[in-house]
């Protein structure tokens, strides 16, 4: 299932997008289930199951074009966990950029790990707000996020996939000087804006081999970066070990995996956003992220 965050005149709710007829089934119309997406995820298998009868019903549907989609989580509970440095290419463009203050090695041993401040995530469509960095050297960054659902601590990877709710886009926006300037990464990564997210979360069961994901990012049409996940350093069941080792891992967790080359730091000179930019970032069966620069 496609699962999506909308608000209309009746407030936020969550709901399942059918794509054949580009319609919300509103799981608030004909069901009790939350209208948080958090919440909803804490149900597990039986919000699933509810959130089918709902869509098999035929009530409670409503065209995309008479609602507004949010992020899918327009605030998230806890931070966005990421992960940096874990595509091949992109670790070695990062490294050999200058603005590489992390470490002294391109390619990172274990799994580099930073976060989001939740006031950074918006929604497919909302401008990210350049004016935010003073340093006017902000960059795109697309990337495959984990949502965590039956949450847990000490997951091996045997079992890392029996943890995995689902999938949606990030935009992993970065002021580079500020993410330089201060060498640990969460200022340069967590302005205000600076986490495009969505446009929904497709659940873990409609995607067989997440390896075999495809990410395009392009900027004003042109294609920046293309990727297979299957090209991570540090693959999905690795990241969730490493993270459920240190910490319990909960419903509606994000885990960001990383970027892939191609960001604007990787160009000489680098091509920072501007103003009118357009970023869109698309992984089937997810779908596509779009966001102007504001």
């Amino acid at each position: 299932m496609r699962l999506v965050t909308f608000s209309d005149a009746k407030g936020r709710r969550i709901g399942v997008h059918d794509p054949v007829s580009n319609e919300i089934v509103d799981l608030s119309a004909t069901t009790r289930l939350p209208r948080d997406m958090t919440a909803f995820i804490a149900l597990g298998k039986k919000g699933l199951q509810r959130a089918r009868r709902a869509v098999k019903s035929g009530e409670g549907r409503i065209p995309v074009s008479g609602v507004k989609l949010l992020a899918p989580f327009p605030r998230p509970a806890k931070n966005i966990l990421c992960v940096g440095k874990n595509y091949h290419d992109h670790a070695k463009e990062f490294h050999s950029s200058g603005f590489d203050a992390s470490a002294k090695e391109a390619i990172p041993d274990v799994p580099i790990m930073f976060t989001k401040w939740p006031n950074s995530v918006i929604g497919p469509g909302e401008p990210i707000p350049s004016d935010n960095d003073y340093t006017d050297s902000t960059d795109y960054e697309g990337e495959l996020t984990v949502v965590i659902g039956e949450g847990g601590r000490n997951i091996g990877k045997d079992k890392a996939f029996d943890h995995v709710y689902g999938y949606t886009i990030i935009n992993d926006a970065t002021a580079r000087t500020l993410q330089q300037r201060h060498r640990q990464w969460f200022l340069g990564k967590s302005l205000d804006g600076y986490c495009p997210m969505g446009p929904c979360i497709v659940t873990a069961d409609e995607i067989k081999d997440v390896g075999k994901l495809h990410l395009t990012t392009r900027v004003n049409g042109e294609v920046r970066q293309d990727a297979m996940v299957s090209q991570l350093i540090f693959d999905i069941p690795t990241l969730i070990e490493c993270l459920s080792r240190v910490m319990t891992l909960e419903p509606g967790d994000l885990i960001a995996t990383g970027t892939c080359a191609g960001v604007g730091i990787g160009f000489d000179p680098p091509k920072f956003l501007k103003k009118g930019d357009v970023v869109t970032i698309t992984i089937e069966p997810i779908g596509t992220l779009e966001n102007p620069v504001g």
